[in-house]
């Protein structure tokens, strides 16, 4: 229903700019969390075709030298903008998730024999566990999405080179 993208600074990951796309007819369709769509001011929320939002992604992008793309559960979000497959799509999850390249992972969390949590790894839990802020809850729109999703590299402390090995 929505696409929100945001590119940051890859050494101090603040934002730089975003753009914010609600998808016609789709939005009109609803869904479980189309009362989060529309963003206040409303000159932020552009209401057009899947094709007109892909295509302005792709110049945007362009014209900022993006050659990456990071997201948490990459692997979900490429499957569905394969339009935007030539870019190069990296996993936040595969870092956060995992005990090996989280320091804050608690001892006490159970993980598998890879490192990876068993339980409690979603964008929300991670937020929560990175930040302290224990009663956070995720808005479930585009582009706040992509906006926590920075925090979490953010609050990881990598480098953007850290993230070659999440790479999908």
């Amino acid at each position: 229903m929505s696409i929100g993208i945001v590119i940051a600074d890859s050494f101090s990951y603040k934002i730089l700019d975003t753009r914010y796309f609600i998808l016609n007819p789709e939005y009109t369709m609803g869904g479980m969390f189309s009362s989060e769509l529309l963003l206040d001011p409303k000159e932020m929320n552009v209401i057009c075709s899947r094709e007109d939002a892909i295509r302005a992604i792709d110049i945007w992008l362009r014209q900022n030298s993006v050659d990456s793309l990071f997201a948490y559960n990459a692997s979900f979000d490429k499957g569905h903008l394969c339009e935007l497959s030539g870019y190069q799509w990296f996993d936040i999850m595969r870092i956060a998730a995992y005990r090996q390249h989280n320091p804050v992972i608690p001892n006490h969390l159970e993980c598998c024999s890879t490192g990876k949590l068993k339980r409690g790894y979603g964008v929300e839990p991670m937020l929560r566990m990175l930040s302290g802020e224990h009663y956070y809850c995720e808005k479930h729109n585009a582009l706040q999405d992509a906006i926590d999703e920075l925090r979490i590299m953010e609050l990881l402390g990598r480098t953007i080179d850290y993230y070659a090995c999440a790479r999908v």
